[in-house]
């Protein structure tokens, strides 16, 4: 009698799952590769072969070259700000299980996160205005002139930068909340018979076995920060309105060179740049993460 393979069954089983994720993310990727070696023209019928051409364009484009420096300044700085912030934040949630309103005070860390990006974006907005906002009154308070948060290209980008931190904050806190609570108690009892206080034990037991946790939120953060878009496209809107152009970041510049200049191959060209430049960096994070490890 002949017996079914027992790998059968579950390749039958992911074949459905592995089908759509090819259709939806293999596919899309590939067809971005191709479409980045022509002279892909919307309104134009000839699409010409046109190789690395549009690449070797892009390391002379100064818009590019903006929007790659600008992207790579944001998506540090939230990096830097969500990871010391939101492990804080849940080291000091975690000290407040089991109490009450604890839950209150975890639903209101991670409401920032699942806020539509754009009401978000529009109430930050408002908090940055030069005229009516809260924050230039806030700051008058004590002395300091009013500043034009929105109308200047460097604040602009540090009004994104808070924008953003506040938005991955509240996600990266529920990461480490989970990793705090797999964290031994039994550790945290050997420490204090040895005389460690609350802080030792949570710098010298929680944080190292936190660090899968940390590379996680670190690859995560990064990534997403080097997606932004609706934060720049309401938030840093010009005094016409045309929106991103105080701050012009790599995704509003891909947008802007498909459906507005309608160089579809251009902007391919500069989503696998994107593609790369993600590329590197998690690998780089993975390889400090593994030579710490080893540390």
């Amino acid at each position: 009698m002949r017996t079914t393979p027992k790998w059968l069954f579950p390749v039958l089983a992911l074949l459905p799952v592995l089908g759509l994720y090819g259709c939806i993310r293999v596919y899309p990727i590939i067809e971005t590769l191709r479409l980045s070696l022509f002279q892909w023209n919307i309104i134009s019928r000839r699409k010409p072969f046109v190789g690395f051409a549009n690449f070797v364009e892009l390391a002379s484009d100064p818009l590019f070259l903006e929007a790659i420096f600008n992207t790579t300044i944001i998506a540090f700085s939230v990096v830097a700000i969500t990871i010391p912030v939101a492990l804080a934040l849940a080291a000091l949630i975690n000290t407040r299980q089991g109490l009450r309103r604890s839950g209150v005070y975890e639903a209101s860390v991670f409401l920032p996160h699942v806020v539509s990006l754009v009401p978000a974006a529009m109430a930050w907005k408002w908090i940055f205005d030069a005229r009516l906002g809260p924050l230039n009154a806030l700051i008058g308070l004590v002395g300091i002139p009013a500043q034009p948060w929105l109308f200047d290209p460097v604040l602009s980008l540090v009004c994104l930068i808070v924008l953003c931190s506040w938005q991955a904050i509240g996600y990266a806190v529920l990461i480490f909340l989970v990793g705090l609570k797999n964290v031994p108690e039994a550790l945290y009892e050997a420490a204090r018979l040895d005389g460690a206080s609350s802080f030792q034990a949570f710098r010298h037991i929680a944080v190292p076995l936190l660090k899968p946790v940390m590379l996680y939120v670190s690859v995560i953060t990064l990534i997403s920060s080097y997606n932004i878009y609706a934060q720049a496209f309401v938030l840093a809107s010009d005094v016409q309105g045309a929106p991103g152009r105080l701050v012009r970041v790599l995704v509003l510049d891909m947008l802007e060179n498909s459906f507005r200049n309608y160089r579809v191959g251009y902007a391919a060209a500069e989503a696998v740049v994107l593609l790369v430049i993600v590329l590197i960096l998690t690998s780089a994070q993975f390889r400090l993460f593994r030579d710490r490890s080893r540390a």
